[in-house]
This record gives structure tokens, C-alpha cells and sequence, in this order.
């Protein structure tokens, strides 16, 4: 859930893009729509709020034109395991022998069947 961090109260037009800027103050520039090129043009402060980042959150602007915040969703975050479970598991013990006489058999078999279809 977003948290508001300052009230600035912007109007949107439309056309522009509205952001946090490097310095923390709210910024628009005009959107590139369409095909072809468009002259580059420069952004421009709209409103100054002064906000401090911090990491591991997202900032935007919201419909009422205040500067909000929400946590940032980070993929793998659910399949972490602690510390505790990851020495309780045993090591899984493999059997080497095994696997390689099943596979020698399948390849027989595998052989044995193209020989008496080709006949």
C-alpha cells in the first residue's frame, strides 16, 4: 500500500509525464507519442518537495498530484529459506552405480527396437 510522503497538489495536463526528479522535486516533460522523431525537449520543475529517497521503494506521483511511496516487489523473495531449515535437511544421497546400468539398458533396448523396425 502506498504511503504519501509530500502534498503537492499538481494539475495534470495532458501529454506530459510527471516524475520524481534526481532532486526530489516533481517534474513533467513532454510524452513522445507516435511514430517518427520528436524534438528533444527539456523537463521542467513543476512543484519542489524536497523528498529524500530511500532504497528498496518505488516513487510516483499520485491522481491528487502528491509524491507517494510503496515498498518495491523483489522476484524470489517467497523461496527463501533461514538459516535453521537449510541445515536441518539431510544431503541427499546418490547411488552412481545405478543410474548408469539403467541407462545402459535403455540404450539396448532403444537399439533393439530401430534394428527390428527396419526389417
Amino acid at each position: 500500500m502506498a504511503v504519501k510522503i509530500a502534498q503537492t497538489g499538481v494539475k495534470r495536463q495532458a501529454g506530459y509525464l510527471y516524475y520524481l526528479d534526481k532532486q526530489g522535486d516533481v517534474s513533467r516533460v513532454v510524452m513522445a507519442r507516435g511514430g517518427g522523431r520528436h524534438a528533444r525537449t527539456r523537463p521542467e520543475k513543476v512543484a519542489r518537495a524536497g523528498v529524500k529517497r530511500e532504497d528498496g521503494f518505488l516513487y510516483f506521483i499520485d491522481k491528487a498530484g502528491d509524491v507517494c511511496r510503496t515498498k518495491m516487489a523483489r522476484r524470489g523473495g517467497g523461496r527463501r529459506r533461514s538459516k535453521k531449515t537449510a541445515t536441518r535437511r539431510a544431503p541427499r544421497r546418490r547411488s552412481t552405480a545405478r543410474k548408469t546400468t539403467r541407462r545402459a539398458k535403455k540404450t539396448t533396448r532403444r537399439a533393439a527396437r530401430r534394428t527390428t523396425r527396419r526389417r
